[in-house]
């Protein structure tokens, strides 16, 4: 299979981080070209300084058995299974403009970043796939 798949990353909360990883792990592995845009309150997740990323209030009283039951199905961290989708070819870009505002630059990212850009040069990059918004 090929085709395209753009993500646009800008939710900070864990619960939706999890999807972000199975999303672009499974598409890169189905040969997809896989292309993510990190923004917003996101960006703290790629940041090179560890934090737990907090559930929405909402489904605070719910993590700890999501957690659970992702250890017992053996289910990776996010952060392992867009490892793995970059092992496959996918690419991870911070946006520029709220890299910027936060007061982030190239070396305030993890390695799972690849390179900081604007919103144009990632759409560019998006054109004629599908794009999904987390």
């Amino acid at each position: 299979m090929s085709g395209k798949l753009s993500i646009i990353m800008f939710s900070g909360t864990a619960d939706k981080f999890i999807p972000l990883g199975v999303l672009a792990q499974a598409a890169a592995a189905m040969d997809m070209e896989v292309n993510v845009f990190v923004t917003g309150f996101a960006l703290m997740g790629f940041s090179k300084e560890k934090k737990d990323l907090p559930f929405p209030v909402e489904f605070q009283s719910m993590a700890p058995a999501l957690m659970q039951g992702m250890k017992k199905n053996k289910v990776a961290p996010w952060y392992d299974m867009l490892k793995q989708a970059k092992k496959l070819g996918a690419h991870v870009y911070a946006c520029s403009m709220m890299s910027g505002v936060m007061g982030m630059d190239k070396k305030s990212f993890n390695e799972l970043v690849d390179d900081i850009v604007g919103a144009a040069t990632f759409l560019q990059k998006a054109e004629g796939g599908q794009t999904l918004f987390i």
